[in-house]
């Protein structure tokens, strides 16, 4: 099936006003201009959304701004005058969807809460992102990423070899928590509106929307008392079947043979019996670290090739984008130009084909549509 026309993708014809910054929002309205709605990012003059400045650069902004801010239009605006914001009343009344994350109150002192935006449209989508909710005694508290994740009881669950948390990889507050959710319940809103012809207020809370992801630790501690212990638990570094081993040559395996076909095999290949890997689970991690250590990664690789062992190399992530696999799935066709004749890769993102860009369109100059959509200032 080939790629579609613009005018087929599901969300062509809304349009969105991106007050946030960073990047929850941004990645949130990412992916909605990915399937088709147009974006417009209401910037503060001068500096614009604070990601412009990072490192490293690619063209006039970050490569960050670049790759979270594409396909996007921007206006450059002062909030905080009451002269320049009444500008954005007609783009307010005719906008299907509003985006911001500021913390709970700002946009009302700027008179642009839901509750005012509501009476000039009722049909209007709005969506806050905020670390701890609208509501509740954390509301107010400046937090990032990490704190979210310390908060709900994630960042205790796995730990470094001393004991110690590990610090996640991946900005999992900010993207699972909050962009994710955010363009869900967008989406689950449209369609109640296309019902009721009323639009609503999504209040999105990166913190908690964290505790989906860790079901199973809910499931065991609610149901029979069984809390997770810190590095302990099946998935989080206490068993044999869901374990990182070095190897000889200092590279690591992910070995995940949970299932006992699958473990099954793999103690075959390593040439350890099975019913001395059952009474500890220590001593068993300890028995296979062992066994794996003595040789290095390709010998590896190769014993278990052909075998259904749910275990691989740990591939660093310049190695991971020249995989075969994902270069045939089509991950990283997509580019970006700088502006300068130089391009890159545009980030890959979870919106299926059949409902995205051909080509990746830039992001925008600070301010570049202020003219065409709300007048020169």
């Amino acid at each position: 099936m080939g790629q579609p026309h613009h005018h087929h993708q599901p969300l062509h014809g809304i349009t969105v006003l991106d007050f946030s910054t960073l990047l929850p929002g941004p990645m949130a309205t990412l992916l909605l201009a990915e399937a088709g709605a147009e974006v417009i990012k209401i910037e503060r003059p001068g500096n614009g959304d604070e990601m412009r400045s990072y490192t490293p650069k690619f063209g006039k902004d970050s490569v960050n701004f670049a790759l979270l801010n594409r396909a996007k239009k921007s206006i450059a605006i002062d909030l905080k005058s009451v002269s320049e914001r009444a500008r954005l009343e007609e783009l307010v009344r005719s906008a299907d969807i509003i985006v911001e994350q500021f913390r709970p109150g700002v946009m009302q002192r700027l008179g642009l809460d839901y509750e005012t935006v509501s009476r000039i449209n009722p049909k209007i989508i709005y969506c806050s992102i905020t670390g701890y909710g609208q509501s509740g005694p954390k509301a107010q508290i400046a937090a990032h990423d990490l704190n979210y994740v310390a908060d709900s009881g994630m960042l205790a669950l796995s730990t470094g070899a001393d004991g110690a948390p590990v610090l996640p990889a991946a900005l999992v507050a900010d993207i699972a928590g909050g962009a994710y959710p955010a363009v869900m319940n967008i989406l689950m809103a449209l369609q109640a509106r296309a019902q009721s012809g009323l639009g609503c207020h999504l209040d999105i809370a990166m913190a908690d929307n964290l505790f989906t992801l860790m079901y199973w630790g809910l499931g065991s501690g609610f149901s029979a008392g069984q809390w997770p212990k810190r590095g302990k638990e099946l998935v989080t570094g206490g068993s044999a079947r869901y374990q990182v081993y070095r190897t000889s040559d200092n590279r690591y395996l992910a070995a995940a043979p949970l299932e006992d076909k699958f473990w099954t095999n793999f103690t075959e290949i390593i040439g350890i019996p099975q019913e001395e890997l059952a009474a500890d689970d220590q001593q068993a991690i300890a028995r296979v670290a062992s066994v794996i250590a003595q040789h290095s990664a390709d010998y590896w690789l190769e014993k278990f090739k052909g075998r259904e062992v749910c275990t691989g190399l740990v591939a660093d992530l310049e190695d991971a984008v020249t995989d075969p696999h994902f270069i045939g799935r089509g991950l990283f066709t997509q580019t970006l130009d700088d502006g300068r004749g130089g391009s890159i890769p545009a980030l890959p993102v979870p919106i299926c084909s059949v409902f995205r860009h051909i080509q990746a369109a830039g992001a925008p100059e600070l301010g570049e549509s202020n003219a065409a959509l709300i007048g020169e200032l």
